[in-house]
């Protein structure tokens, strides 16, 4: 690789570093964005100019399919499937990884069979990118099949699972082990193959709520598998968007593992032991006290501070844009009115704040849960829209919850809560929420965009 090269590939390294810093604040997370996927149109298109390569039709085929596939992904899936689209992106990075693995890994045989030597670092490296990297591909499709309900959101469990998933890490351990001692693409196959198994075995006891973090962690591992395969090629680039995306996703999985009050060990083995949070789960029958449109109209109309908590729901219904035309008309009328974002609102992180960006909600108007938990005993209502585990007083009530210890919004102190909801049915976690059924609570029921359009012509009247 000529000089000039190298100097191009660390350039854009350091444009993904500064898209990274842009993507963590609203104001400059477009300008990141667009750095982010300038530096890596460049760092793709690179080695054309550079490099004598084989089957050039069939790469500029494959680039051709990929930006179609993105382009169509970007302007068709709905917010409420984008998480499962993270998942599906992911797996296919960490699969694009190990495959890379298994061609270098053919050289290097092919450099064996001939006498030359290679450096244990680079095999281990290889070893490590195909495991990996197949972990991240057949986990990242499960979960993508979880969230898509192509199979139950609940844990899978059956006897014998943790002997299943012992032999085959053991057994995949072992084999990197002889694929160090002797590069031969056997070995690399049956890793590859080892590895979709974990990957498997690893998501399926995962269920409910605790789906979005296994994404955040396999998105970890396949920036672990990138990182190891540019170690590999002595490609710059891709070490450091690989350690970015590893580093990354590793604080991101343990920030929502906090958020929810869990280790990661729990969120991924608690189920063996009937401690992950289940999905699912039967509409419950007590009863509840309920209002219609004019009546909730007035408790808004007439409230001095009032704090928005969005969730699921929200996106499901695309209610976005409904809800901040009602919000602009309580602050035209002197209500004082915030939103309350939860850590793990939604299916994703921060899948609240792009939700309600789309809808050119004012950021200062959305506040985390510490900032805003102790400002629910001044509030004359709360309007929770389409959230419902991270509201669930049994977080803190209830030790044999799956989410008890989980930090909660703290909405039962508040004056009244007004729960827009579709039916009974349990939230994510697959649990009943007490809060349902407090004396200070009001359920509105109906699709959420449809209640906050009747929620804004009832407020206008008044």
């Amino acid at each position: 690789m000529p000089t000039w090269a190298e100097v191009v590939f660390l350039l854009c390294g350091i444009g993904f570093i500064l898209a990274l810093k842009g993507l963590s604040g609203p104001r400059t997370a477009r300008v990141g964005n667009l750095i982010g996927a300038g530096a890596a149109v460049v760092a793709v298109a690179l080695p054309f100019f550079y490099a004598d390569l084989d089957h050039v039709l069939l790469i500029l085929v494959a680039i051709a399919v990929g930006t179609a596939v993105g382009l169509v992904g970007a302007q068709r899936v709905q917010m409420t499937q984008m998480p499962q689209m993270v998942a599906l992106f992911n797996g296919v990075g960490g699969g694009a990884a190990a495959l890379v693995a298994l061609l270098e890994l053919r050289e290097f045989a092919h450099l064996a069979d001939v006498g030359v030597d290679v450096q244990a670092a680079y095999l281990v490296a290889t070893a490590f990118t195909i495991l990996v990297g197949a972990v991240s591909f057949s986990g990242s499709v499960v979960t993508f099949a979880k969230l898509q309900e192509l199979m139950t959101s609940r844990p899978v469990v059956f006897p014998g699972l943790p002997v299943a998933f012992g032999a085959a890490f053991l057994a995949a351990l072992v084999l990197s082990g002889l694929l160090v001692a002797e590069p031969v693409m056997w070995a690399g196959v049956l890793v590859g193959v080892l590895g979709l198994a974990l990957g498997v075995l690893l998501v399926l006891p995962v269920g409910g709520a605790d789906v979005p973090i296994v994404i955040s962690l396999l998105n970890a591992f396949t920036g672990l598998t990138v990182a190891a395969g540019g170690y590999v090629l002595q490609n710059t680039v891709l070490l450091i968007a690989g350690t970015l995306v590893g580093a990354s996703g590793t604080f991101l999985t343990l920030l929502m593992a906090g958020a929810m009050g869990r280790s990661v060990a729990n969120i991924l083995f608690g189920a063996l032991k009937g401690g992950s949070t289940l999905g699912a789960g039967e509409a419950s029958d007590r009863p509840v006290r309920s209002a219609g449109p004019d009546d909730v109209a007035i408790l808004l109309g007439y409230a001095e501070k009032v704090i928005i908590v969005p969730g699921y729901g929200l996106a499901v219904a695309q209610a976005q844009h409904t809800l901040r035309e009602l919000v602009e008309l309580l602050v035209e009328r002197g209500t004082t009115v915030d939103y309350a974002i939860h850590p793990v609102a939604g299916r994703m992180p921060g899948h609240m704040n792009v939700l309600l960006a789309e809808a050119q909600v004012p950021y200062e108007q959305l506040k985390e849960m510490d900032e805003i938990n102790g400002e629910f005993k001044q509030t004359d209502v709360v309007l929770v829209v389409g959230a419902n585990d991270v509201v669930n007083p049994a977080a803190r009530t209830t030790p044999s919850a799956p989410i008890y210890g989980m930090p909660i919004l703290d909405v039962d102190a508040a004056r009244q809560v007004v729960f827009l909801k579709r039916s009974m049915r349990p939230g994510f976690a697959g649990i009943e929420n007490d809060l349902l059924f407090e004396p200070t609570t009001t359920l509105l029921f109906g699709d959420a965009k449809d209640s906050l359009g009747k929620l804004l012509a009832a407020l206008k009247a008044l």
